[in-house]
């Protein structure tokens, strides 16, 4: 069986992200041959759709279940969609003690998402510091954490993003074409 755990880092003594599409890594972890690898999160700068293209890209790698910090309701409805479980909660962690918490059957899938649109956008990968985008429309955010604008991108780093987000959009597209076809083939 193949999981899927957001992670800081890539390695297995990297902490549990808790934003799913924002993540930094993806860690897939065979639970059979104890084997993982580290990808990189693409989506983590889209502007926007992060989790959708996450998901998709996940979902893609053939895991059987998604181990994070936190999931939004597009990356979960994704999921759902193609069958692959979801666990939630798992903050304050290391990736492999989630995994060990998995193989133990510690761990129990959710049935819905446990946070709304856009969650992850505005927050770092621990923790919420005051200022962070969630007042509630009161101005207490800032409009990024801690009152500060991001620097202006260079040519070349707005060219990465912008790739980065082709590839997303990209990501995207192929698996949307594969749900038809396999929806298409299903109602035959």
């Amino acid at each position: 069986m193949k999981i899927c755990i957001s992670a800081q880092g890539n390695s297995l003594d990297s902490g549990v992200d808790v934003r799913f599409g924002r993540c930094a890594y993806f860690i897939i972890y065979d639970t059979e041959s104890k084997n993982f690898k580290a990808l990189a999160n693409q989506s983590a700068s889209s502007a926007s759709g992060a989790g959708i293209a996450a998901s998709g890209f996940v979902a893609n790698q053939g895991v059987d279940y998604v181990l994070t910090g936190n999931v939004g309701p597009n990356s979960y409805q994704v999921f759902s969609q193609v069958g692959i479980k979801v666990i939630v909660g798992l903050a304050n962690m290391k990736v492999k003690e989630a995994i060990e918490k998995f193989e133990k059957g510690q761990l129990q899938a959710v049935s819905s998402s446990n946070v709304g649109d856009h969650f992850g956008l505005n927050q770092p990968s621990v923790g919420f510091p005051p200022g962070g985008g969630r007042g509630m429309g009161r101005g207490m955010g800032r409009g990024w954490l801690g009152g500060n604008f991001p620097p202006p991108l260079s040519k070349e780093e707005e060219m990465k993003m912008l790739k980065a987000q082709m590839d997303n959009l990209q990501q995207q597209l192929d698996f949307i074409k594969r749900r038809i076809e396999e929806i298409e083939k299903s109602s035959n």
